[in-house]
């Protein structure tokens, strides 16, 4: 039996941003800086590695990820509600699609910009008890269900050829693999299922040679896989509820983790909720903009 590596160097605090639920990082090449939200205290996050500047946009309503659109001031944010262009300048509001209007108990959770523009996302109960998320695709203008039946999403995130797509059950402990070839969702297929000790497999990111880091929420880490679904490496985590990583620097080899401070003591858990960064030697993907 081969045992993963463990990576050479730990994370370490790049902000010390104490997120209720840190969620979402999404790497902005243009202007160079990483964006981020806290779901459960709902604001968005903005970090500016080479000032180190950074600061906090509050959210009418929870948040649980953001994509970029060609203004870098405004974002299309999965609020609670919906889709909606959100202006982190002005605070303005523009509602866009709400997947879940029957559903007043579910909100949007993670998501991102696929390589073919459209945003990819799911939902899920609030209150993570009824298997009432699902995963969607918007194109700007129409809005598809893909796979349903889930108490709480992850991902989705796709490979770098576009063929596979990727999107976790968390609770069920698995990440699955859908067949993205021609456009269509195939249906989810197994791709890794987490092992007792690994607690729950949370947000991902993929890097350009087509494996996926996914953080275990419960476990202290980040475990990279290869395509064929092996742990290639361990990347242990100072905190214990890890959400979600995102490629980014110069040469998109910068790590950036988020965390969640929420359930935990702080005098135990010092670190729960910060956005911490590690750099891996591996080229990660350019975030995609969302243009519809």
């Amino acid at each position: 039996m081969t045992h993963p590596s463990v990576h050479p160097e730990t994370p370490h605090v790049a902000v010390a941003s104490a997120c209720v639920l840190g969620e979402g990082p999404v790497w902005d090449h243009r202007s160079n800086t990483l964006f981020w939200v806290d779901i459960k205290n709902p604001g968005v996050w903005r970090y500016h590695p080479e000032t180190k500047e950074h600061f906090r946009v509050d959210a009418p309503e929870r948040v649980g990820f953001i994509a970029l659109t060609p203004d870098e001031d405004v974002v299309i944010a999965g609020f609670k509600s919906g889709l909606a262009r959100f202006n982190l300048r002005t605070g303005d509001v523009q509602p866009l699609a709400s997947p879940d209007s029957d559903k007043p108990n579910n909100r949007i959770n993670d998501g991102h910009v696929g390589p073919d523009g459209a945003i990819y996302f799911g939902t899920m109960d609030d209150e993570e008890k009824e298997g009432s998320g699902a995963f969607w695709r918007w194109d700007g203008k129409e809005l598809t269900q893909f796979h349903s039946g889930i108490i709480v999403t992850n991902g989705p995130a796709f490979s770098p050829d576009g063929q596979r797509l990727y999107a976790t059950d968390t609770i069920d402990g698995t990440v699955y693999v859908l067949d993205a070839q021609g456009g269509k969702i195939g249906a989810p297929q197994p791709f890794v299922r987490f092992e007792e000790g690994w607690a729950h497999p949370d947000g991902m990111a993929v890097d350009a040679a087509g494996h996926v880091w996914v953080c275990h929420w419960g476990a202290s880490r980040v475990t990279r896989f290869a395509p064929d679904g092996s742990v290639e490496r361990i990347v242990p985590v100072p905190t214990a509820q890890v959400t979600k990583c995102a490629f980014g620097g110069p040469d998109l080899t910068t790590l950036y983790i988020t965390t969640a401070a929420i359930g935990r003591d702080p005098h135990i858990d010092v670190m729960a909720g910060h956005l911490f960064k590690v750099e891996t030697g591996i080229r990660g993907l350019q975030a995609h903009i969302f243009e519809g």
